[in-house]
């Protein structure tokens, strides 16, 4: 086989392996992750051997990424950018799980979303400013998306784009915020049908729109606790 043909059957089988880490990532062994991941490393070579190795001389997937880096790279073929890439995966490992099980911000009532949001809209905004506040199934906030800044009078609200990052940061339920810059934070028709519109939008996937805030510089307008949302949000 020549090297073009070889360099070509490694490309069809990372670019498997590849496919399979997206779709059924669950489903790899130990020694395929393994090597998925030494893939970014070398990228030239064939590490599927180089996997094996590191398996059976550290004694599985947890002894390889726990090892010290002088003992990585006494392995034939393991370098310090190879031993540099192992050793980041259980750190960043560490901080994700850290991540997510800190406590964070809870919006679990109206008061605490004030709190919360009247930050991003300061005195002095000279646009009206859009804000979805993406939340999972115990209020906690997964995300917090700028949707749009608008003119001094409006501000577009799409709904697919609500529904994308609903759905990409994975929520159970959503807040929706915005100001007014003319200093009064009632709610105007527009606000109102805007709302709605969301709401049949989030409803059609399972999500709930808990409330929709009206800010002014020194005011703060709830929809869900003025009883103008179509179907109350719960906190």
């Amino acid at each position: 086989m020549s090297r073009e043909e070889e360099a070509h059957l490694h490309s069809g089988h990372r670019a498997r392996l590849k496919a399979q880490l997206l779709t059924h990532g669950a489903d790899l062994a130990d020694h395929q992750l393994l090597e998925l991941l030494l893939c970014y490393a070398i990228p030239q070579k064939d590490v599927n051997g180089l996997a094996h190795r590191l398996l059976d001389r550290f004694g599985g997937l947890s002894g390889v990424l726990d090892a010290l880096p002088a003992a990585l790279t006494a392995v034939d073929g393991v370098g310090e950018h190879t031993a540099a890439l192992l050793k980041l995966i259980p750190l960043l490992a560490g901080r994700y799980q850290s991540d997510r099980t800190r406590p964070g911000h809870i919006l679990n009532s109206t008061e605490a979303a004030n709190v919360y949001l009247r930050p991003y809209f300061s005195a002095g905004c000279r646009n009206e400013l859009v804000y979805l506040v993406c939340l999972d199934g115990k209020c906690k906030v997964l995300a917090c998306h700028r949707l749009s800044e608008g003119s001094v009078n409006a501000a577009d609200i799409t709904p697919r784009k609500v529904l994308e990052l609903a759905l990409a940061s994975n929520a159970t339920s959503v807040i929706l915020a915005h100001n007014h810059v003319s200093g009064l934070a009632l709610p105007s028709q527009a606000d109102l049908l805007t709302t709605r519109r969301l709401q049949a939008v989030l409803d059609a996937v399972g999500i709930e729109l808990s409330d929709h805030l009206i800010f002014s510089d020194d005011d703060m307008v709830s929809l869900r606790e003025s009883g103008m949302l179509s179907r109350p949000g719960t906190y």
